[in-house]
């Protein structure tokens, strides 16, 4: 039997690399970037595998940075009830988490 924080890293791992089951949402500075620095970071997002014990405490998968053409970037993966109203009463069960993906400049944090 799989534990939550596995699971979860599952979820986050699968949503994030192929971009479907959850939202995904970028902030007003990422939004003004040029198109194809906004698709380099979401690919840097999509594939990104630099996973410790400093960046990633819980081994959920859920936050990290990254930095590009000098910026610092972040993203974040959060865990909402189906119809977004309120936080998920359980992340690692698909059918009670909608997972909603944010990409921002570090100084949008």
């Amino acid at each position: 039997m799989l534990t939550a924080n596995v699971r979860i890293r599952q979820l986050n791992d699968a949503f994030r690399s192929n971009m479907q089951g959850g939202q995904i949402f970028i902030t007003p500075g990422i939004s003004e970037l040029p198109i194809d620095s906004q698709l380099a970071l979401l690919e840097k997002v999509r594939t990104f595998d630099q996973f410790d014990e400093d960046n990633d405490p819980h081994n959920e998968h859920d936050f990290a940075a990254i930095d590009m053409q000098g910026e610092r970037y972040f993203w974040k993966i959060d865990y909402y009830d189906p119809k977004l109203e309120c936080g998920s009463s359980d992340p690692a069960d698909p059918s009670q988490t909608c997972r909603v993906l944010t990409i921002m400049c570090a100084n949008e944090y």
